[in-house]
Parts: structure tokens; C-alpha cells; sequence
């Protein structure tokens, strides 16, 4: 995992002291041409679209952001006992499967 610092305005509700980076994460980064500063810049000013409080091993949240004009999603798990959030994985949403403000699914 490639560990980082936050910035002072890191997450409205400062949950979190230090970000992570799964290698998961960083390959699909990679492949998606989203940088760490583009995935942070979600995390400090996105907004937060769904919770899933009985992910495993930790809760995690979906939010939304944007990257140079670009909607990304990030997939962020949250340790509360070591104050650790974990990107588990970003991407641009399907523009087919959600809908324009890529804030919900379309309905099938």
C-alpha cells in the first residue's frame, strides 16, 4: 500500500489522519489516468453518495468527485481504531449505468 498525508483540509469530519492506497487501487489508477492528487482532491472535497457500514474489514463510502472535469468515484474504507482511510478503488462512472449526476444507479 503507498501511504499519504492529508491535507489540513482532508474530510469535513476528519475521521481519518492518513490515507492509503491499496495496490488495487493503484493499478486501476494507472490503467484509469487518475493520479493521487486527483483521487485526494475527492477525498478532501467530494461528497459522500452511499455509506456501507457492514463492508469488511472496515465500513467503507462511496464518493463523488471531479478530476480536471472528469466525474470520479472513489471507494474509501475507514479504520477508525488506527484512524486510517484505505482508497479500495477509483474510477469514472458509466455515464449507462448512472445517471447524470452520476450520484445514483439507473434503474434497470
Amino acid at each position: 500500500m503507498t501511504d499519504q498525508e492529508p491535507s489540513s483540509g482532508a474530510s469535513r469530519n476528519r475521521q481519518f489522519d492518513r490515507v492509503l492506497f491499496s495496490g488495487h487501487a493503484v493499478r486501476r489508477m494507472f490503467r484509469r489516468g487518475l493520479t493521487s492528487e486527483h483521487v485526494l482532491n475527492v477525498i478532501r472535497h467530494g461528497e459522500v453518495i452511499a455509506d456501507y457500514p457492514d463492508d469488511t474489514p472496515y465500513p467503507s463510502r462511496l464518493l463523488l468527485g471531479y478530476a480536471e472535469s472528469r466525474p470520479v468515484h472513489v471507494v474509501l474504507a475507514v479504520d477508525r481504531e488506527t484512524r486510517t482511510a484505505i482508497v479500495v478503488t477509483a474510477y469514472e462512472p458509466d455515464a449507462q449505468i448512472w445517471d447524470e449526476d452520476f450520484r445514483n444507479r439507473r434503474q434497470p
